[in-house]
């Protein structure tokens, strides 16, 4: 498969010695234009990939914030073609590397592998499809490995070392570890078994592995970028977006929330 942003980006980052810093936002929160300025904005705070989620009614791996980001979108109107061409948008400006995040039902009902091209025709470069079993993956993956899209897995504290080796010989792009059991959520601190989980993944893949869930603060993420590849900061990215002013000069300082936070990850 040839390599897609996401992979150029990590060698880049590996070449250079520097850690990725990965920012999430569900696409339509508050408005799919809105939407394409946030990501870019992030874009100039350093962010070095996004994950845009599909709004979906129902996501179960997601906490409050992030469940509260979905219906806003949903509320606003955002689409699955108005998603795509949100991704088509940003592609007019920007290179960044983008996947989505996304739950089965949203590109089911429409025919899977028909969303996966029209995905990646707009310029998405991957999936990471937070409820397809590692058992009913292969006929989905198939989909993905046609459309030249990284398909990132995840590995949770729960992991048993065995079902991380098969998870890992799935993956490509970089492998998504779950620093803490639960949802997705800021916490006051990383949670303890972190490092740990990231070494043992380690041992299985060499692929880069990107620490996230309850990351909110700079010093969280200069911490987490010590254990792992890359940071991935989601709720707290939600939040200053949307308790700030949906303005120009809001989503201003917004970005410049999220590049204290990049920077710290930079500094490693």
């Amino acid at each position: 498969m040839k390599k897609t942003r996401v992979d150029r980006k990590f060698l880049e980052l590996s070449k250079q010695g520097k850690k990725g810093f990965i920012g999430y936002l569900s696409a339509g929160d508050p408005n799919l234009e809105d939407t394409v300025d946030q990501v870019l904005r992030l874009e100039d705070a350093g962010v070095d990939v996004m994950e845009l989620a599909l709004p979906f009614s129902d996501p179960l791996a997601d906490g409050r914030v992030n469940q509260e980001a979905a219906t806003r979108a949903l509320e606003a109107g955002a689409t699955f073609d108005g998603c795509m061409n949100c991704i088509s948008k940003i592609r007019e400006r920007s290179e960044l590397p983008i996947i989505y995040y996304a739950y089965m039902n949203t590109l089911l009902a429409r025919g899977f592998d028909q969303s996966i091209e029209a995905a990646a025709q707009a310029g998405i470069d991957g999936f990471l499809l937070l409820d397809l079993p590692l058992e009913e993956a292969k006929p989905y993956r198939k989909a993905l490995t046609q459309n030249a899209l990284n398909a990132i897995q995840l590995v949770t504290p729960t992991t048993p070392d065995e079902r991380i080796q098969k998870i890992v010989r799935q993956a490509n792009g970089f492998i998504y570890c779950v620093s803490r059991e639960g949802v997705t959520g800021v916490q006051a601190e990383i949670a303890t078994g972190a490092g740990a989980l990231v070494a043992r993944i380690k041992e299985k893949s060499n692929l880069p592995v990107a620490l996230g869930f309850g990351i909110g603060t700079p010093e969280q993420a200069r911490d987490a970028a010590q254990l792992a590849d890359a940071v991935v900061v989601g709720s707290a990215i939600v939040n200053a977006f949307h308790n700030n002013p949906h303005t120009s000069e809001g989503r201003a300082n917004a970005a410049a929330f999220v590049k204290r936070m990049v920077d710290a990850v930079k500094e490693i």
